[in-house]
């Protein structure tokens, strides 16, 4: 038997799974690290804890299957998109990672605008200069740091720094280059005219490949500390919401997904670059070479759940450790006793800024409606609700750019909750489909890493020949047009309190 290697470098923590070339999970192993706020919406990560994660990821996962290790045919990596890695000539790391969430950039996306003009930028990188892009963190750190940026000798994505410390090579390729604000999207190549207006060298930057490719393998150092064979080969992989619709089956016009992690992610494929003139959702490159994909993004989803879980839900943590079962297990079920719209209760998730469809990161989360009736479970279902109603947000303007998304599949940890899946098929009034398969992201770059090295003859030729499906989640009509009235309400909110978000910054 043969196996693929998928590495999902997260938010939270690094998944490491090993899949037969059928698609089974044969072993798995995550291993979490901190996120460090040194200022309000500042959130940085250090590469060291990432690489480790790797490494003890890929050692625990041989280690657990008995696999002999030589019939390891490919590695694929997904990661965190957006991250600054800054490193000096010698491969050192100069500063910790300025990751996606981070919002200290407003100044240099004014800067970006300036110097390359809103419309020329959108219609290059598809995007407008966001806070979250990697352009707006390397021009911080030469506004800021200058002392550090003169020593950057090469500038790398969260995934391309573990990519090179498992090769040597420094690479990227286009779907989580898209991300970075420095790629001509619909030429899926660095834009020589973006890097020259912002006056960014552009040997800083790695070789970008197609996200099948191979890009380089597994040397002498890094197999000492994987168990991984020297010589395996490392396939171009892909940003995470890119691998989560490789790892989905979205990989073919019609098809979208809808995400909650860390973020949360409505995307749909299409095979030609959409871009929306407005900037509210992003146009990226997608893992499958020649076509694109169309995606919105909460900053905080599975974030917001996560944070009310640590700040309000000791007992239910507790509980959980004692009986050794997941503490939002016990959460579901709280939700549950809480009916549609929480009792005139409304949570904006907006904890680290937004990107869909406000493009603000002075925003911050609200309970809205909050009343002494009002118990933990409300507080706790409104959060879920909050979220769903920013999918919907995303999945709305995608559906007015024209992009079909007939079918819409769930993936990410909010996929495991019942609660969650059947919010999602209510508030956006669909079917909501799920895999059998629920590890997304590091499925979909073993599909990569299994093109790149011949076991599949294509991305899609991959997915249909290991993704399954599990169920449907249908809307239940009553519930969506409770819902409804509360989104109403919700797209209402935002822009009362714009102009006070930027007050509340300034203080």
């Amino acid at each position: 038997m043969e196996y693929l290697i998928g590495v999902d470098l997260g938010t939270s923590g690094t998944k490491t799974v090993l899949f037969d070339t059928n698609g089974n999970s044969i072993a798995s192993k995550t291993i979490e690290y901190p996120l460090y706020q040194p200022q309000n919406g500042w959130a940085e990560q250090d590469p060291e804890d990432w690489w480790k994660a790797a490494c003890g990821g890929m050692s625990a996962v041989i280690s657990k299957s008995g696999i002999n290790p030589s019939d390891i045919k490919g590695i694929g990596i997904s990661g965190q998109m957006h991250g600054l890695v800054v490193l000096d000539k010698s491969g050192a790391v100069l500063r910790k990672s300025i990751i996606w969430c981070d919002q200290r950039t407003e100044k240099e996306c004014e800067q970006i605008t300036s110097l390359v003009g809103a419309e020329r930028l959108i219609s290059i990188t598809a995007n407008p200069a966001l806070t979250g892009f990697t352009a707006s963190k390397i021009l911080w750190v030469r506004n800021h740091e200058p002392h550090i940026y003169e020593k950057c000798a090469h500038i790398l994505l969260p995934k391309d720094y573990v990519r090179y410390r498992l090769t040597g090579e420094f690479a990227t390729e286009v779907s989580d280059a898209s991300g970075m604000q420095l790629l001509d999207v619909p030429g899926r190549k660095w834009s020589d005219e973006v890097l020259s207006k912002l006056q960014i060298d552009k040997s800083l930057l790695g070789t970008v490949y197609e996200s099948p490719e191979i890009t380089g393998r597994i040397t002498k150092e890094a197999a000492e500390l994987t168990k991984v064979p020297e010589g395996t080969p490392v396939a171009g992989g892909a940003g995470d919401n890119a691998a989560a619709a490789v790892g989905t089956g979205t990989v073919t016009d019609g098809t979208a997904f809808t995400t909650i992690g860390t973020s949360g992610v409505v995307f749909a494929h299409t095979s030609s670059p959409v871009i929306d003139p407005k900037g509210r959702v992003h146009t990226f490159c997608c893992a499958v070479p020649g076509a694109w994909h169309v995606m919105g993004v909460t900053q905080a989803a599975g974030l917001s759940l996560r944070w009310f879980r640590d700040n309000f839900c000791a007992a239910e943590k507790t509980v959980a450790e004692s009986l050794g079962t997941d503490p939002y297990d016990t959460m579901n079920k709280e939700a549950q006793t809480v009916p549609p719209g929480c009792d005139k209760l409304l949570y904006l998730p907006y904890l680290m800024g937004e990107r869909t469809p406000h493009l603000d990161p002075n925003c911050r989360g609200v309970f809205f409606g909050l009343s002494a009736m009002h118990t933990r479970a409300h507080m706790l279902r409104a959060v879920m609700e909050g979220v769903a109603f920013s999918q919907r947000d995303s999945a709305d303007i995608i559906h007015g750019m024209g992009v079909d998304t007939s079918t819409m599949q769930v993936c990410g940890g909010g996929a495991r909750s019942d609660v969650w899946r059947q919010m999602l098929a209510d508030v956006m009034k669909t079917p909501v489909l799920r895999i059998s398969n629920t590890e997304g992201p590091a499925l979909g770059v073993a599909i990569l890493a299994g093109t790149g090295t011949g076991i599949y003859k294509s991305v899609s030729e991959g997915c249909s020949a290991v993704i399954k499906m599990r169920d449907k989640t249908e809307p239940c009509a009553e519930n969506s047009a409770e819902y409804e009235k509360y989104y109403k309400i919700y797209k209402e909110l935002y822009p009362a309190l714009k102009s006070v978000y930027k007050d509340l910054s300034q203080l």
